[in-house]
Formats: structure tokens, C-alpha cells, sequence
């Protein structure tokens, strides 16, 4: 099994998350990913996060299923080698700022000149124009920028930034849709390559839901709830008796009469507030105090139990070691071992998605820097020896 991408190479000029991840997928789904970094001054990636013996282990996942090769774009002569590998390629990603490609001679126009069926996904903070296109951005800015940071948070606290890159990964998983829907366009309707601009606010924007809307329609401001939703209640993180908190949701009005049932109190379904998951919000305190007093009575495992049999929705708050002992995640493959020269077995987040006749796979962990630039350019481009060797010499590939 190839996968559905076989046969599609991408070009993976970007660096950290969104750009990467985006690329990420896409081999995973069977794309030959080609990753192009500065001869110097590799993917700053790799130097994220935990690392193990030398090697990072964030580069290990969202360098995996790609070739890596040195080229330094910003010279006439590196500029020449990105447009020779443009000619057989399907896609490139980049995330610089706007104008600096144009600025390299490598504007689209020029690409397309060479390859007009070539799909260029365009990442940046805030789009390739306007006020704001020529900042440079990073999730943590367009996360406070968004509406998350604002609506996430006790009421009486602070707003709070997550741990991790929820704009890029929100983005990166965006860009693969988009890239997605280009191919088709191209390849099942006969069209053309063509440029997807997308910057990480608006994903995020999408994610958080119609705050702009509520508030251009009616002038009011979502707050920040804690735990708690305007959606529907009970919904929060209740402890138990042993010390564990457990999630409830009642996003369904039966699964919130079921709750009810349950704790003991079924004439609070019947009254009029209770019929919508909004006006059973308005009555959260009154709810979480039924429901957090029958849990806070009780062990993690016995409420799961009795949630489970009374058909109700509830889950355990989760670390890392709970995550990879959960017999869930065990069953489906979520978490899967892939070899590594570097460090023997590593856990990794398997593929995003199960496809019954063209399931995607991992190949191979994130491999060195330049690990495959020779065959690369002089097994696959062409360029001769004498010509690598020079190239060498001047800092332009590595």
C-alpha cells in the first residue's frame, strides 16, 4: 500500500510547525517530501522541545516520511537548484515572510513558468497583504489575537496561552485539506497549480466559534467560564473521592437527563430551563453542585461505571502515562513504535486517519540534516559531481 498521495512530491521549505506538519501529513499519505533547509541553520524544529541523546524528539514525528537536503535559497545559485526540483514537483510550502521568495527570484509566477501545475501553499501569520502582512508572527501571537486566549481561563483570572502549538497544528492540518482540494482541482478537473495563502489566524478564528458574530449581532462579549460552557450544563471537571477529576458533558439534552438520573435528581429534567443545553448554562451552579456532590462521594472507576451504564458521557482527565497505558488508544493504533537508527524505538502519534483502501503509513522518523541532498540533486536532479562539489564549497547545498 502507496498510499492515496503516491506519487506527488512536495517541496518542504518551511520551518518549525504549521508548514512542516502540513508536510507531515502529506507523507504520511504516501507524498515523497523533500525537506529543504539552510545549509547552516537547519529547521529550528529540531531544537524544540525534549530531546534524547542529541535528537529531538518533537523532529523525530513532524520530520518523518521526508528526504532532507541543504540549500540555501537566498543565492543566485541555490535559487537556480529550488527551480530545477519545481519542474517535477506538486507542491511547495513555504512560510517566509511576504516578498522574500519574489525577492529570490522565486516569486510563483516565475515557477509556474516552469511547472504551471506546481500548488504553492503560502503560510503566514496574518496572509501575504495587508496591515499586518509584514510582522512577524508565531502561534502564541495570533492564539492571544483569536478570541482563545480571551475566552479561556477562570472568570475571575487571567486569559491563558496554550502549552503547545494549537495555531500551527490547527493551521498545519488546514493547509493539508487545502492542498488536498488543489490537486483534485487540478488532476480530477483538469485545472491548473495555483497559490494557497493561508495564515494562522483565521484557522483558530474558525476553531473558537461565532464569538464575532454574537457580538456584531447583538454587541455582547463572550467571558471566560472556566470549565464551564454557555453551550450546555452540567459540563465542567468534577474531583472525586480518590482524587481524580473526570470530565462531563451533556452537549445532548438526553445525555443531560441521563446525568440527572443518575445523580439522583430526575425532577430537574422536568423543569422548563432544563429542555436547552443555553438555559441549563444559565443554571450551572445549581447543576455542578448536584453533580460535583454525587462524584466528589465516589471513586474515579466507580463514576466512570456507572456513567458508562447509565449511557452518559464522561472521561478522565489524562497525563501522558495514562494516555499510552489507555486500552482505547492501545486497540486503535493511536500510539505506535517506529524504528529509528538514532534511537532504536520511538512511541510516536501514528497517522491522522484510518483509510480502508489507501491507508497512510510511517516509513521512516525524522532523519538527519542534509541526509539525502547528494541523492537528491546529482541521483535525481542530475547536477553533475564537479557542479555538487562546488556547490559545496560555497555554502549553497549541504
Amino acid at each position: 500500500m502507496r498510499g492515496p498521495l503516491a506519487g506527488v512530491r512536495v517541496l518542504d521549505c518551511s520551518t518549525i510547525l504549521a508548514g512542516p506538519l502540513a508536510c507531515q501529513v502529506l507523507g504520511d499519505y504516501g507524498a515523497d517530501v523533500i525537506k529543504i533547509e539552510h545549509p547552516t541553520s537547519p529547521d529550528g524544529l529540531r531544537g524544540h522541545g525534549r530531546a534524547v541523546d542529541g535528537h529531538g524528539i518533537w523532529w523525530k514525528e513532524v520530520g518523518r516520511n521526508k528526504r532532507t537536503i541543504g540549500l540555501y535559497l537566498g543565492k543566485v545559485d541555490g535559487a537556480e537548484v529550488l527551480r530545477g526540483l519545481v519542474a517535477s514537483a506538486d507542491v511547495l510550502v513555504e512560510n517566509f515572510r511576504p516578498g522574500t521568495f519574489e525577492r529570490w527570484g522565486l516569486s510563483y509566477e516565475t515557477l509556474a513558468a516552469i511547472n504551471p501545475g506546481l500548488i504553492m501553499l503560502r503560510v503566514t501569520g496574518f496572509g501575504q497583504d495587508g496591515p499586518y502582512a509584514s510582522r512577524p508572527a508565531f502561534g502564541t501571537l495570533v492564539e492571544a489575537m483569536s478570541g482563545f486566549a480571551h475566552l479561556t481561563g477562570q472568570p475571575d483570572g487571567p486569559p491563558s496561552l496554550p502549552a503547545f502549538g494549537l495555531a500551527d497544528s490547527i493551521a498545519g492540518i488546514t493547509g493539508v485539506a487545502a492542498v488536498t482540494m488543489a490537486l483534485y482541482h487540478r488532476d480530477a478537473r483538469g485545472g491548473t497549480g495555483q497559490v494557497i495563502d493561508l495564515n494562522l489566524l483565521q484557522p483558530i478564528m474558525t476553531a473558537v466559534g461565532p464569538a464575532p458574530s454574537i457580538y456584531d449581532m447583538t454587541g455582547e462579549e463572550p467571558k471566560r467560564q472556566g470549565n464551564r460552557s454557555s453551550n450546555n450544563a452540567p459540563r465542567n471537571l468534577y474531583l472525586t473521592a480518590d482524587g481524580h477529576w473526570l470530565a462531563v458533558s451533556t452537549s445532548a439534552d438526553a445525555i443531560a437527563r441521563r446525568v440527572m438520573a443518575l445523580v439522583g435528581r430526575p425532577e430537574i429534567a422536568e423543569e422548563v430551563w432544563f429542555a436547552t443545553g443555553a438555559s441549563r448554562a444559565d443554571h450551572a451552579d445549581e447543576l455542578d453542585e448536584i453533580v460535583g456532590g454525587w462524584i466528589g462521594d465516589r471513586d474515579r472507576d466507580q463514576v466512570i461505571k456507572a456513567f458508562e451504564e447509565a449511557g452518559a458521557a464522561v472521561a478522565p482527565v489524562y497525563s501522558s502515562a495514562d494516555l499510552v497505558e489507555d486500552p482505547q488508544v492501545i486497540h486503535r493504533g493511536m500510539l505506535t513504535r517506529v524504528d529509528d537508527p538514532d534511537l532504536g524505538s520511538i512511541l510516536q502519534h501514528d497517522v491522522l486517519f484510518d483509510m480502508g483502501a489507501t491507508p497512510g503509513r510511517i516509513r521512516f522518523a525524522g532523519r538527519a540534516a542534509y541526509a539525502d541532498t547528494h541523492e537528491v540533486l546529482v541521483g535525481e536532479l542530475g547536477i553533475s559531481n564537479d557542479r555538487f562539489e562546488d556547490l559545496c564549497a560555497r555554502g549553497i547545498v549541504a
